[in-house]
């Protein structure tokens, strides 16, 4: 049986921008009304970043906007964030960023079963060529794709 996940915000330029190395899924320390806020779909990650300080993990810069039906309660949108991940991990993590042109960076943000995940990957940064390669690769995909389309309508007899 596969879990059911409720994405709330993905960063996709990340992936244009970045090489993922590898992936983890991260638990987050949040207070109630980002929960809810959350629940109601409103999250921005494309800014956010990690990073490992003192042994932990911490996310900044992810804007979760108050909660509308909040009081005086209301956390702030652009806060601190703790991130829950194991010690294996942290370490892995650390000692990779450690190195030169490694960074971590929020991928996705999504609810699995009812716990508010962040999926966080190990990157490295793309040179302005690679970015022009992907995208020649990518237009070249689709143009292929789209000729065996029309190929295949072509050879099929059309109905009258």
């Amino acid at each position: 049986m596969a879990e059911e996940l409720k994405v709330v915000a993905s960063n996709r330029s990340a992936r244009h921008d970045f090489f993922i190395d590898d992936v983890f899924e991260a638990g987050m320390v949040l207070q109630g009304t980002e929960v809810k806020s959350l629940r109601e779909g409103r999250a921005t990650i494309g800014d956010g970043y990690i990073h490992i300080e003192n042994g932990e993990a911490w996310a900044e810069n992810l804007h979760i906007p108050e909660y509308l039906n909040g009081t005086w309660t209301n956390h702030a949108p652009r806060r601190k964030r703790k991130l829950l991940l194991n010690a294996s991990e942290l370490d892995e993590l650390a000692m990779k960023t450690r190195e030169k042109g490694f960074t971590i960076v929020p991928l996705r943000l999504y609810f699995v079963k009812g716990r508010a995940k962040l999926e966080i990957g190990l990157a490295r940064g793309k040179h302005l060529y690679d970015k022009r390669q992907a995208l020649k690769e990518r237009q070249d995909n689709r143009e292929a794709q789209r000729a065996m389309s029309t190929r295949g309508r072509e050879e099929s007899p059309t109905r009258r």
